[in-house]
């Protein structure tokens, strides 16, 4: 027994190492760094230890700004992906002869480079002394004003920001759910169409209790991956996120570190590690819920 037990420490041995390596070690360091007051990435120094960062950080209003934004982000982008996923997906589940070829054709700007996609947003959304952009000319066909979307007004620029998120995610919440309402039991339904039962019963006891283990993934790791949204404003706004208003808190750290204004890793370990307390919470708040709204439909 203590010799199976050496060797299965011995299969996981290389696990644990590369975990340790790449993940343990990385967060003790950038606790340590976020601790050090007045730290000198030059000679490495500090004048002493606290939480003197994580205030610094808590009251920059670049920080509050960021934190601000990628809320907003998170709030409007999550639901409405899943939700927008979850109808094109059941739209997708009823047709049967092109199926394959509408999943290839949502699934296409998923694996459409992020840059790329921003470029063509800019093009649809950005005003320029020779065009007020495609989307403006459309606004001016049923009479409504100019909005500049990329240098104009910050609700202009969320909206852009959260529309092209929206449309980067889409893709892959789509196939997932496709997946999983292929992956349900067309007997269920054959019974449930003798009973009599109409569509809308047949979805909330049938459709959405044996995809919701896939759907609460979908939006966990939504909000997980909306948390640390930053390609998507550099796509739109540039990389001075600060000026446009339109920073996230990635993108704070990315600044603190290596911006025009950087050079501060005990400022940058600060925001990480209270983004990383954000994420966390939010997460478990959603497994905890996911947990209880499961055991209620099942």
């Amino acid at each position: 027994m203590h010799r199976n037990q050496m060797k299965a420490w011995l299969y996981l041995l290389p696990a644990i190492l590369f975990l340790g390596f790449f993940m343990i070690y990385p967060l003790v360091d950038v606790i340590i760094y976020s601790m050090e007051e007045g730290y000198n990435s030059v000679a490495q120094t500090s004048f002493g230890t606290g939480f003197y960062n994580f205030s610094y950080v808590l009251h920059d209003p670049y920080f509050l700004q960021a934190l601000k934004n990628t809320f907003i982000l998170v709030a409007v982008t999550v639901p409405l992906s899943t939700g927008l996923a979850l109808l094109v997906s059941l739209a997708l589940s009823s047709i049967r002869k092109l199926r394959h070829l509408f999943q290839t054709v949502f699934f296409l700007p998923y694996v459409t480079n992020t840059l790329a996609v921003g470029l063509v947003f800019m093009i649809l959304f950005k005003k320029t002394e020779y065009t007020d952009g495609m989307v403006n000319l459309l606004i001016h066909m049923f009479g409504g004003p100019t909005v500049d979307f990329i240098d104009g007004p910050y609700w202009a620029k969320m909206l852009v920001l959260c529309f092209y998120t929206v449309w980067i995610v889409l893709p892959f919440k789509i196939l997932v759910l496709t997946s999983a309402l292929a992956s349900v039991n067309d007997e269920y339904y054959k019974a449930a169409r003798l009973d009599g039962a109409g569509k809308a019963r047949i979805f909330f006891k049938i459709t959405l209790p044996s995809i919701l283990p896939m759907l609460l993934y979908l939006i966990i790791t939504g909000f997980i991956g909306a948390f640390k949204a930053y390609s998507d404003s550099v796509a739109l706004f540039g990389t001075n996120l600060n000026a446009a208003g339109m920073n996230t808190i990635v993108g704070y750290v990315y600044d603190m570190l290596y911006g025009e204004g950087g050079g501060y890793p005990s400022y940058a370990s600060a925001a990480a590690l209270i983004l990383f307390a954000i994420v966390l919470t939010i997460t478990v708040i959603n497994l905890l819920v996911s947990r209880r709204r499961m055991s209620q439909l099942m």
